[in-house]
């Protein structure tokens, strides 16, 4: 009788083995309260349980009920946590204690993996800047004088922040065409995503005290797949002058992984290349790590694949992202989240959004499941991507999905 194959055992290629190990949250119907998880292929490690198995010193930081303390722990426990969480599932030697602890995917239930303290959304893709540029304002210049001197941003709401999976139900507001007389009430007719990059920042900083470019890697854990939803007709009626509000504020979906940044260091790549020269806390030329990652994005509407968007075009970086949040001395706290803005590229089928796929509804998708110009209720949508790895791996970042269903 063959040997049977253990968990521990990944394919080769798989983009969740040992090179990647995101962090999540989960429970499982025998022990239904939540835990710190590591993704190995199609199983969980209950990490927890991993580094009191093995006696480890790290056991305070993983035996917890989501990843708080262990974003709070700083770059150097970050590094030494990730280097024993790779022995464990590697050594030979440790298999007979990990293996009762794995737990297959499809019997776990995942759970918004940190409590998400403020959330930051961002403007970053010239593609997509200068697309709704030319769809708005199609007789004037498509970027705003400021765009390529900071990155443009806005704040969220924290509380609505959701994990993959969580239905999505259509907000309801303000809207008013230009051709209407007055504005009504009622649900969104103009339902959009986004598909962005999230990042989850782990050590604090002190109010009154910038970050800069350099000190990008000691202050973000991670990476996130984002969708920040957009009501759009909401949004159009109600952003002028202070920017976007319900529009935005109702849903932001995120995947129940986050991947450390260590294990994208194979898909660190340069950003597109600056026309206007940069005020000093922003200019990264002189970085020694360049800022730009590497990310393949798909977005699939009902299953069908409309957008491919590339990570590695987006003008503004992370870490100039970082600087901009804290220049004016804020202050940044642990399981903050801030989005990257929709990721779009120079084709049409690099677009993020549907608003850029179907420029503003003139020109609808055609889907196996009828035509779409914004989405409708029981459309499902899903995010999902992967990063060079080291010596021709691929890394997964997850997915993030959710349902949209009418209000009640």
């Amino acid at each position: 009788m063959p040997e049977q194959s253990s968990p521990l055992d990944v394919a080769e290629g798989d983009p969740f083995g040992p090179h990647n190990l995101p962090y999540g949250v989960f429970s499982t119907p025998d022990r239904p309260e939540p835990r710190v998880g590591v993704r190995i292929g199609d199983h969980v490690l209950d990490a927890g349980a991993a580094a009191l198995a093995l006696g480890s010193p790290y056991a305070q930081l993983l035996a917890q009920p989501d990843l708080t303390a262990l974003l709070a722990a700083g770059r150097t426990a970050w590094r030494d946590v990730r280097r024993a969480l790779t022995a464990w599932v590697t050594v030979p030697a440790h298999r007979a204690d990990m293996e009762p602890l794995l737990h297959p995917l499809d019997a776990v239930t995942l759970h918004l993996p940190y409590q998400v303290a403020d959330y930051v959304d961002f403007y970053a893709s010239e593609h997509h800047a200068t697309n709704v540029g030319q769809i708005f304002r199609p007789d004037e210049t498509p970027l705003t004088p400021n765009w390529k001197h900071l990155p443009i941003g806005y704040h969220g709401r924290a509380g609505t922040v959701v994990v993959s999976g969580t239905d999505v139900v259509r907000p309801a507001g303000q809207r008013k065409g230009p051709a209407d007389p007055a504005p009504v009430f009622g649900p969104s007719v103009r339902l959009d995503i986004e598909a962005e990059v999230g990042f989850v920042v782990g050590t604090p900083s002190t109010q009154g005290t910038a970050v800069p470019l350099a000190d990008f890697r000691e202050h973000v854990f991670g990476v996130s797949l984002l969708n920040d939803w957009s009501a759009r007709d909401i949004q159009a009626w109600e952003y002028v002058p202070l920017g976007p509000f319900l529009g935005k504020s109702f849903a932001t979906s995120v995947s129940a992984w986050v991947t450390p940044l260590e294990a994208l260091d194979a898909a660190r790549t340069a950003p597109p290349a600056r026309d206007l020269p940069l005020l000093p806390y922003l200019d990264d030329a002189e970085e020694d790590e360049p800022g730009g990652y590497d990310l393949r994005i798909s977005v699939a509407v009902n299953g069908h694949v409309v957008a491919e968007p590339p990570f590695s075009t987006m003008y503004w970086t992370a870490a100039q992202q970082l600087a901009q949040m804290t220049v004016n001395g804020a202050s940044l706290r642990t399981g903050d989240l801030y989005g990257s803005g929709t990721v779009s590229g120079a084709e049409p089928s690099q677009r993020g959004c549907l608003l850029e796929l179907t420029w503003n509804g003139r020109d609808p998708l055609e889907l196996p499941h009828g035509k779409r110009t914004f989405l409708e209720d029981g459309d499902t949508v899903t995010l999902t991507a992967w990063a060079p790895g080291p010596d021709g791996t691929r890394v997964g970042l997850g997915e993030v999905t959710g349902r949209v269903v009418p209000a009640a």
